[in-house]
């Protein structure tokens, strides 16, 4: 069951006559993968594949999901074997808005800076499906497309040697007697539907949670994303490729900490289902005998309540808790940030305020719907000035206040 991670570092990205790993170049053959990805589903009706590297001066528009670029070698199940990774490489998916929402990523800029994608080498699927198509089906498309891709572009390391290799074996915190702190990981699922969905093994996230799962599943791309929610802390595939929270425990285990696994749990809609999924999540953590537990979200009202039923549930077993989370509490800081709240909530890790306003500059090319700006969450009608200049919420950036941490904003004391 031990899992192998091998990464090929990417420094640059180019279009070219075959589509190759060259060194720590990735050469693509733009035709070739636009007419790939449009073969495999008929039900695209145009797809472009541009590049959007760090500095340029690139805005990029209604982002569907970021993934990095993954394959499984030797025909290796998800969670164990060899899987082969472009580090410093993304596939982003955008196209028309059709339930609401999206976000922005800007490769400069004041926008550039709060967003981890900035920094990284993308390459942009604009998709267009053909008419008629349900919003789930349009959704299901532009996802899958997505997932092709990235797919696709790993696969050209298959011959190639790594820079670097990790690798992951089953941890069982049982087998090595140790007096550090037990720590388990609550991961929260976004699972609302409506477009709120969250994948976990190719199956909807509504079902089969809580549960236990390795964490060689979850580092091998177990979850997959399917929200369509603020873009701030959309829990994009990458974002669960290279959850921080997962390899800092990781890290730590048998230094700090003895990591005691990781329960998956969903965000119900109904507060009766809340009340249930919290229950058994709590009954999982203790039956892995934590001494504590992290808990991480994935958006913003709704999912408070799902957050705080788990800190009450195991504060009152005897769990001391520790949760991360964005504020949303106004323009101006000074609002109620969280929808709900409960007393045993006294360790919470914010990571940004999400309604903090921000001006856009206007950039020189625009990747995506310009026509769909108005319907992302933390825009309005007015957003898009004469000059080309965006004001918006950075609930509008894509990662701006992930609750994984896998975001640039940061505090210091004054």
């Amino acid at each position: 069951m031990t899992l192998k991670l091998a990464y090929f570092k990417i420094n640059d990205i180019v279009f070219g006559q075959e589509t190759a790993v060259d060194g720590s170049t990735l050469v693509i053959n733009r035709k070739a993968l636009e007419n790939s990805l449009k073969s495999a589903d008929k039900r695209i009706n145009a797809v472009g594949v541009h590049t959007a590297r760090p500095g340029d001066s690139t805005r990029i528009l209604c982002v569907k999901d970021v993934i990095e670029p993954r394959c499984k070698v030797n025909g290796t199940e998800i969670g164990t074997g060899r899987t082969h990774i472009l580090k410093n490489v993304t596939v982003v998916t955008c196209g028309k808005i059709v339930g609401f929402q999206e976000g922005i990523i800007d490769m400069t800029g004041p926008g550039g800076a709060h967003t981890p994608f900035s920094g990284t080498l993308n390459v942009v699927l604009e998709i267009k499906v053909v008419p008629g198509l349900s919003p789930h089906e349009h959704e299901e498309v532009v996802r899958l497309t997505g997932l092709t891709a990235a797919t696709l572009l790993a696969e050209t390391s298959i011959k190639e040697n790594p820079t670097r290799v990790e690798t992951y074996p089953p941890i069982d915190a049982f087998a090595v007697p140790s007096s550090l702190p037990r720590i388990a990981y609550v991961y929260m699922l976004l699972s609302q539907g409506l477009l709120h969905d969250t994948y976990v093994l190719g199956k909807n996230a509504k079902q089969g949670l809580p549960r236990l799962l390795a964490h060689t599943l979850l580092l091998d791309g177990a979850i997959t994303s399917g929200n369509c929610v603020s873009a701030c802390d959309k829990n994009t595939t990458y974002h669960h490729q290279n959850n921080p929270v997962l390899r800092e425990l990781l890290l730590q285990h048998h230094k700090r900490i003895s990591f005691a696994g990781v329960v998956l749990t969903n965000e119900p809609v109904s507060l009766d289902a809340k009340k249930t999924s919290a229950q058994q999540a709590v009954e999982l953590v203790r039956a892995l005998k934590a001494d504590g537990a992290l808990i991480s979200k994935e958006g913003f009202g709704n999912p408070d309540t799902d957050q705080m039923l788990l800190i009450r549930g195991l504060e009152e077993a005897g769990i001391p808790t520790v949760a991360l989370t964005d504020e949303y509490a106004g323009t101006n800081g000074g609002s109620q940030s969280l929808a709900d709240a409960t007393p045993q909530a006294i360790a919470m890790v914010s990571v940004g305020n999400a309604n903090e306003r921000i001006l856009l500059p206007p950039l020189e090319r625009l990747l995506g719907p310009i026509s769909d700006l108005s319907k992302l969450a933390g825009a309005y009608p007015h957003s898009l000035h004469d000059d080309g200049s965006l004001e918006v919420e950075l609930q509008a950036i894509i990662g701006a206040t992930n609750e994984l941490g896998l975001q640039t904003l940061r505090c210091r004391e004054v």
